[in-house]
């Protein structure tokens, strides 16, 4: 009689640093587990801790604590399925990223990580000690590797793990969403597949963590390399994965595969995620932000809205003599097409006060960008006022086209703890409006429909800072500005290498000086959803003082 093998995949949203709530809801994943008789469930790396815990798992209480809530959950789940799960592991004054498998009230494996990560969003070589290749343990009649995350990017541990006995790969992983980051991982699990004949398990984390976000999208391989099981993004969820032994060894009973998206709603669904999270985990249930008239007041005011519900987003327009009407119906038709509550603030009468304190110092000097700035700035201190008073989180709503060359106004519209579109260019805000606009899913919770009118996303955008004002005074067509980005911060391309694509020579130096100059901008700027591999904070880390320039 062949055997058989029951695991529970439980792709779960923890928590850094909440030790006892992650341990609890390991608890109730288990409990479903042990209901559907299942012999072991898995959760992904680092799992207990959350990820990425940066270097608060270097301090060594913290890590021991994870250890003893590692030993409770062992001891608390003793008669029911294994359990693997992530978690730090201190021995003596080394520290591991490990996975532990806790079977009959005990510790019975403990898998440590051999390939850090050190790119990117990565910093593991500076806070873990790279083990050696750990070998496959058994649960039951299975004996399972588990290549840690990174580990199952290289041939190395899974092929060391499949020669010591391994039946199975199951790979625990807090990998974060980036565009395009699941085809990348589908890729290489395969290849890892084809190279050990052994069916693979991927399971991955879900939610926001600062700027970071996990989808999920947990999916699982059978020996040849074909998908049984794919998870959905971005969602809490509990599968189990059967197994049978057979001539050929383990075979994988094939499953549910959910519907993988389009790349505008995966971005969308990513940024609802990371500011929900980002401010539910922080301890904030309400939103407050400008709201302008202009485009991405009006994207970020439906992403707050569908991921906190229209009822917790307080929009506050903030007009000036320069503020057109059009501006402001805009703002009053995307306020009442959400369902979110908008309030009008004048910066007239404080502008005047302003402006005639600072008279005498400014008597006989031209009106400049000094006078610009002053308005933005007042609209962010009427925001933090507001904030402060009634205890709702600014958001801010600078897109990466703006956030890259500063054309924000630091302590103004730059003011906020969160900022949902910081890595989308202004020609995906666009097209995200319109996806928007002609999508909706159950995971939104504002209205469906036209939230954001078409003559938001059609005018031409503009600050509105002074008369006539228009983006396009001061900067190139955000069609073009964000080919030369793209160039220059997403490809590292040299400005030759731009002007050999078309682009004109002067622009592109133009837009370089600008990228450059902000740096000292972006380092004080509100963190917000990281949805590229290029995104303006742990992706690129530049020197704030920079006098290099592309000389080609």
């Amino acid at each position: 009689m062949s055997q058989t093998f029951r695991l529970t995949l439980a792709q779960l949203n923890p928590t850094v640093g909440a030790l006892r709530a992650n341990a609890d809801l390991a608890r109730e994943a288990w409990r479903e587990a042990r209901a559907a008789k299942a012999d072991m469930i898995a959760f992904p790396e680092m799992f207990l801790t959350g990820y990425q815990t940066q270097d608060l798992v270097q301090k060594p209480a913290f890590a021991r604590d994870a250890m003893a809530v590692i030993a409770e959950l062992a001891a608390d789940c003793a008669e029911g399925p294994a359990i693997g799960i992530g978690a730090p592991h201190l021995d003596g004054e080394l520290l591991f990223n490990a996975y532990y498998v806790l079977q009959e009230g005990r510790i019975s494996a403990v898998v440590k990580k051999h390939t850090l990560p050190n790119y990117m969003v990565f910093d593991e070589k500076r806070l873990f000690t790279a083990a050696d290749i750990s070998g496959p343990y058994r649960v039951g009649p299975l004996v399972i590797g588990s290549p840690i995350c990174e580990d199952a990017w290289f041939d190395e541990v899974p092929e060391a793990q499949a020669e010591s006995g391994a039946q199975i790969l199951l790979v625990p992983n807090g990998s974060p969403y980036s565009r395009g980051r699941h085809d990348t991982r589908i890729d290489h699990m395969v290849a890892r597949v084809i190279e050990t004949g052994l069916p693979l398990v991927y399971i991955n984390l879900i939610g926001g963590q600062d700027d970071q976000v996990f989808d999920g999208s947990s999916f699982v391989l059978n020996a040849r390399g074909h998908m049984t099981h794919l998870l959905p993004g971005f969602t809490h969820a509990i599968a189990h994965v059967d197994f049978t032994e057979g001539d050929d060894g383990w075979q994988v009973t094939p499953g549910d595969l959910a519907p993988m998206p389009e790349d505008y709603e995966r971005d969308y669904h990513a940024m609802v995620t990371g500011t929900r999270d980002y401010l539910q985990k922080s301890g904030f249930q309400r939103v407050l932000l400008g709201l302008s008239g202009g485009i991405d007041s009006a994207l970020v005011a439906a992403i707050a809205a569908d991921a906190l519900g229209p009822e917790n987003v307080h929009c506050i327009m903030l007009p000036s003599e320069y503020t057109s009407e059009h501006s402001l119906e805009d703002a009053e038709q995307v306020a009442q097409a959400l369902g979110v509550k908008l309030d009008e603030i004048a910066i007239s009468g404080p502008r005047a006060a302003v402006t005639q304190a600072l008279a005498p110092l400014f008597d006989g000097l031209p009106e400049d960008l000094t006078e610009e700035n002053i308005q933005s700035r007042l609209r962010g201190v009427l925001l933090m006022a507001v904030s402060n008073k009634l205890g709702a989180m600014v958001l801010t709503t600078g897109n990466k086209s703006e956030v890259a060359v500063g054309y924000a106004t630091i302590y103004g519209d730059m003011n906020g703890g969160f900022n949902p579109i910081k890595d989308l260019y202004k020609t995906r805000v666009f097209e995200t409006c319109r996806w928007r606009n002609a999508n909706y899913r159950d995971w939104m919770k504002a209205p469906e429909g036209e939230v954001i009118p078409t003559r938001v996303i059609d005018k031409p955008p503009s600050a509105e800072l002074r008369a006539d004002q228009k983006d396009e005074d001061s900067l190139p067509p955000y069609e073009v500005l964000d080919v030369i980005l793209e160039g220059l911060l997403d490809r590292d391309l040299s400005v030759a290498e731009l002007v050999a694509e078309g682009l004109d020579r002067e622009t592109v130096k133009r837009i370089e000086h600008l990228i450059y100059i902000s740096e000292w901008k972006r380092y004080q700027a509100a963190p917000g959803v990281r949805l590229s591999t290029r995104a303006l904070h742990l992706d690129r880390r530049y020197p704030m003082v920079n006098r290099w320039r592309d000389p080609s």
